[in-house]
Order: structure tokens, then sequence, then C-alpha cells
């Protein structure tokens, strides 16, 4: 059955379509701008320890770069009682196989940090058959120094701080997605470059900029209300919202 939509002639259509191209420049353009200022904002230098459990043993945040000077690490929502890791957030980690190696050859190192203990992200990560660099935070104050993690005591507050503002506590969860970047120098020392939350994250996701260009676009009650783990989706496919 064919959705209520205008049906046109083939000029009629071109003519719209020509409309939208503009607005679709203006839109490159201002991503442009942004993506100027965000080069340009100040750093922050990093002089509290953090230590990572890793693979490879404990880490701190200078080994974390492996090589390179840039860092990107992405807080990915698996608390330490979690059975597994928030959906959304793993909507989102199913792109980063196709990135690692176009990032890794150009001077950026990318991980995801969480605080559950080591054993359940791999775990975890077995699972989705991931293969991206995944390290603990459990036991420092990196998630929580960049309001993605927050205690009880927190939580039973009348606000946490989240995506640069106040949020009613009631709206936070123990863990919260986000997204840091950081810089290396050739000394060592450490620079906090950037950070983004809550829909700022929706670009790494290629999956939505496809979608946009489908017909139904992303076709959703609620925002992602039609994610699920990639091992969980039912057999046929989801017709609507």
């Amino acid at each position: 059955m064919r959705p209520d939509h205008a049906v046109v002639s083939p000029e009629e259509w071109l003519k719209a379509r020509k409309s939208l191209l503009a607005l679709e420049k203006e839109h490159t353009r201002l991503r442009d701008r942004i993506n100027a200022e965000r080069q340009a904002l100040p750093w922050v230098r990093m002089d509290k320890p953090y230590v990572f459990e890793t693979l490879a043993g404990p880490k701190t945040l200078p080994e974390l770069f492996d090589g390179r000077s840039q860092l990107v690490v992405y807080h990915f929502m698996l608390g330490a009682n979690w059975e597994a890791g928030c959906s959304s957030c793993s909507f989102l980690a199913d792109h980063f196989a196709g990135m690692l190696p176009h990032l890794n050859h150009h001077d950026v190192t990318l991980i995801a940090a969480s605080n559950a203990p080591l054993a359940k992200i791999e775990a975890y990560r077995k699972r989705m058959g991931w293969h991206f660099p995944w390290v603990s935070a459990q036991g420092s104050d990196f998630n929580s120094d960049f309001h993605v993690s927050f205690t009880p005591a927190e939580l039973a507050g009348d606000k946490v701080v989240y995506n640069f503002t106040e949020i009613e506590s009631g709206e936070a969860y123990e863990e919260l997605p986000g997204l840091s970047a950081f810089y290396k120098d050739e000394d060592g020392t450490v620079y906090h470059t950037y950070s983004t939350y809550a829909r700022g994250l929706e670009e790494l996701v290629g999956t939505f900029m496809l979608l946009d260009r489908a017909p139904k676009g992303r076709n959703e009650g609620t925002i992602m209300d039609f994610v699920r783990r990639h091992d969980e989706y039912e057999a046929a496919p989801r017709q609507r919202a």
C-alpha cells in the first residue's frame, strides 16, 4: 500500500529537488563552518592521572594513544552490574569496524571506555563480534570527570551535569553516552580538545545518514525506538513506526 504522499510529474519533482539542493548546500557550508570552529576550540591540559585496564595490562591515558598523536574515546554505556551494553551505544559501535583502518592510518586511535570490569567488556564484545579497542575505566574518575557516569548519591540529587548543562537526575542513568577527543604532543603531554554528547553523536552513525535519505526516513515514534542490538532483531523487517 502506497503511503499518503504527493505524486507528481518528473518536471515537478526536479523543481522540488533543486529547491531542496539549495538547502542541502547551505547545510554543507554550515557543517564546514562548524568543523572549522571545532578545530579552533582551545585545549585543556590533562594533568590528572588515569589508569585503565586493557588486554595488555594497566595503561595510562597517554599510553592509550598507541603511538599516535590523536585519541578519540567513545564513552560506552556498560555499567559494572549490567548484563549487556546499551543498545543505542551498540548500534553506534557497529559502525566502528570500517572506520578503524582509515583512522589509524590518519594518526587517530579510536577506543571505547566503560566502567564495567574488563571481563564483562570482553564477554559482550565477543557476543557482538567487535574488534575495536575497549578499555575498562573502573576504579578511575575518567568517565565521571567527563560527565557520563554518575554515582547513586548524584542520581539521588535533583540535578546532574550532562551535555554541558544541568538535567533532572531522573532523566539520567548510571551511565550516559559521549565522545571525547585528545591530543598528545611530542613531549607526551595530553590535552582534551573536544567532547560531545546525546544527539551530538548522531553523525557517527552512518545508518542514520542512509535512513534520512530513504523514503520513510528514520520511521520512528520516539528517538531510536527501532534500534536493537544486532543479534536481537526480529526476522521480519519492520514496516512502520
